[in-house]
């Protein structure tokens, strides 16, 4: 697929500043510009430091919520957490059970069956967690900010409850006795349910350390950030500001982690010693996510809370096989919807795509919806069959706003929500091909020609002879990359193939290449391309820079993303 390529534009005069004021190259000031870091915000980006984590008090309701806590605590009351299916929900449960054991508060957590009960505190779900902890203060996690009815309900039975959420609030906000959601206020927007655990972590123990508890005196919230690392990369939330902060401490804990039960699932995933974005993404993340997608997510809590090594290898071994089912259940609905779509796919006409089966799990609409984008660059949604409702989730593309979209089909839907690049919804199967003309009509108003191209993000323009291993090393600072904090992507111009290419793997579907600029030569490799037109002439080469390392030899090479004629 070609893509629209998009070249930062460049100020020499700030690049030679922060070059100067920093010591640092040229290209990697250039980088940090184009991560829109304000002057003051670059010295904090390049050293991340726990001592800079900003005072959990400052969140909305922090006080309110820990001050409720410490009641609770004070009058031996017993709590529940009610969590989330997803590694994020899962993590900032762990973190909450393991803060209020050691500091003396008695809890218990609850997570919903995502084909039974649904997201978030569904009347269902709460009904079924209170059946089974009869308590009167409920700490919803990752989950609770648009629930006005059902704490409603809950307030009406003398039921208190805390959300600790980072989604959208609704309006009017639902009637909680704290509601400790960065939406609410102008910082710390980008932290995710997991961060925020470790923020009521932080508060509690400086409230407990202020009243002179000696369990707040001995515990070490530092402990925490393999977990709060985990599920900040698994929510793909922005790696900057706080999130920086806790993944760069929390990734070498999580690689040098004492848990059992995250032993036990680096061992089943078969990750290397040293554990980074990659590993989280795609080998930690999907084997905790798979039992949450399927059906409950009590294997993956019960695997973090896990003390013994040889019950957490049994639990890590479910979760691998679990896995292994979805990706299963997952590429035949991949494979049947991704055909369908192909056989009468039309550019001209189809401008956002809708599939729905009453056959799908429910549990996997949402990968599936992000392979359809993948495929075709259209805003789409795959929708599951649940009886007389059925469940989708959507994903979207730049420029195309998901959720003012379903709002726009209201009348259409039984229930929706999300926001702009990512949403979900539940409608009668008797309403989905309206569903599908009137989110088309919608995509077609909204989207241009060019914004159905797929964007090519590009950091600078570098010769061949600007890529040394030791500009690579520097681009290092950068890490950890994600969301919000791409890895780099430059364009080399003005090359032309030397040599010939051939085919690597054992499907032989990889390409290895080399070109040069008449001055020097450099390798490249172009992954899944074996069938891809090859540069007859000069041409441009967008691609990320990289370190190789072949026995014990190391040298810079390319991976191809795109190329066009120079």
């Amino acid at each position: 697929m070609k893509h629209r390529w998009q070249l930062a534009s460049r100020d020499e005069e700030r690049v030679r500043r922060l070059a100067g004021e920093h010591a640092i190259s040229p290209l990697l000031a250039q980088c940090l510009i184009n991560r829109e870091l304000t002057d003051s915000e670059v010295g904090h980006f390049l050293l991340p430091r726990l001592k800079d984590l900003a005072d959990p008090f400052l969140l909305p309701d922090m006080a309110v919520a820990v001050d409720r806590l410490v009641l609770a605590r004070q009058q031996g009351e017993a709590l529940v957490i009610f969590g989330d299916y997803d590694v994020d929900g899962v993590t900032s449960t762990t973190i909450l059970l393991e803060t209020f054991a050691a500091l003396g508060l008695r809890a218990s957590a609850y997570l919903p069956h995502r084909v039974d009960e649904g997201y978030g505190l569904s009347a269902d779900g709460v009904e079924n967690c209170l059946t089974a902890h009869p308590v009167s203060l409920l700490l919803a996690v990752d989950c609770g900010s648009t629930s006005t009815e059902t704490i409603t309900r809950l307030k009406e039975r003398g039921v208190e409850v805390i959300v600790l959420d980072h989604h959208q609030v609704s309006d009017p906000p639902p009637p909680a006795l704290a509601l400790v959601n960065p939406q609410r206020g102008d910082r710390f927007q980008e932290l995710c349910s997991a961060g925020l655990a470790f923020k009521l972590a932080h508060a509690l123990v400086k409230r407990g350390r202020d009243l002179n508890w000696p369990a707040a005196e001995a515990f070490d919230v530092r402990n925490l950030l393999d977990l709060a690392a985990l599920g900040t990369i698994a929510d793909i939330v922005p790696l900057r500001n706080e999130n920086r902060i806790l993944v760069s401490a929390g990734l070498p804990r999580l690689s040098a982690t004492r848990r059992p039960g995250l032993i036990a699932l680096k061992e089943v995933a078969q990750c290397g010693e040293s554990i980074g974005v990659y590993e989280v993404g795609f080998q930690l993340g999907p084997r905790l996510n798979a039992a949450g997608r399927l059906e409950t997510a009590t294997e993956a809590l019960d695997l973090l809370t896990a003390t013994d090594a040889r019950k957490a290898t049994s639990l890590a071994a479910e979760l691998d096989a679990r896995n292994r089912e979805r990706q299963t259940i997952e590429r035949d609905i991949t494979d049947t919807v991704l055909n369908d779509f192909k056989s009468r796919f039309d550019s001209d006409r189809d401008f956002a795509l809708v599939a729905g089966n009453a056959d799908w799990h429910i549990g996997v609409v949402g990968i599936v919806a992000s392979r359809v984008v993948r495929e075709f660059y259209r805003p789409a949604f795959v929708i599951g069959g649940e009886g007389l409702e059925w469940r989708g989730s959507g994903r979207s593309v730049v420029g195309f706003d998901l959720a003012a979209a379903l709002r726009e089909c209201d009348d259409l839907l039984a229930r929706h929500g999300g926001h702009a690049m990512a949403a979900g919804l539940s409608i009668d199967p008797g309403k989905v091909d309206a569903f599908r003309e009137r989110l088309n009509e919608i995509a077609r108003r909204e989207l241009t020609a060019e914004a159905l191209i797929p964007p090519l993000r590009l950091d600078a323009e570098v010769a061949i002879g600007d890529l040394t291993e030791t500009t690579l090393r520097e681009l290092e600072k950068l890490q950890p990359c994600g969301q919000g904090n791409p890895t780099v992507q430059v364009v080399v111009p003005g090359l032309k193939l030397s040599g010939t290419p051939r085919t690597i793997g054992k499907a032989a579907n990889h390409l290895l290449l080399q070109f040069t600029d008449g001055v020097g030569r450099i390798d490249a490799v172009w992954w899944n391309a074996a069938d891809q037109p090859l540069p007859q002439g000069p041409c441009d080469i967008a691609c990320v820079p990289e370190i190789n390392e072949y026995r014990s030899r190391r040298s810079v090479r390319l991976k191809i993303l795109d190329w066009r004629s120079a």
